[in-house]
């Protein structure tokens, strides 16, 4: 992975409770030829994570979570096409 990959929370560091989960979310961007990175989601454990590329033009494939879930929280690896950007969303404890 070449280039810079960057990703910011959006919940204001503050997970949203869903019954005995929590969910956090934010986006992520690719730049100099990047093709992903690690996501700082602030949960325990990531038990499920969504992907939504972005931007304004078709990307030519989905971005992916490349580690077997659940796992560490704190830095879940996803791969996606050079340089593109998009929206994050984790549940779990």
């Amino acid at each position: 992975m070449a280039g810079t990959f960057a990703s910011a929370r959006l919940d204001d560091g503050v997970p949203v409770v869903i019954g005995n989960k929590k969910m956090s979310y934010g986006n992520y961007t690719n730049t100099g030829g990047s093709e992903g990175g690690n996501i700082n989601t602030g949960l325990k454990a990531v038990e499920i994570m969504l992907l939504q590329t972005g931007g304004t033009a078709v990307s030519a494939s989905q971005s992916a979570v490349a580690e077997t879930l659940p796992c560490d929280g704190s830095a879940v690896t996803i791969a996606n096409t050079a340089d593109s950007d998009g929206f994050w969303l984790a549940i779990g404890t």
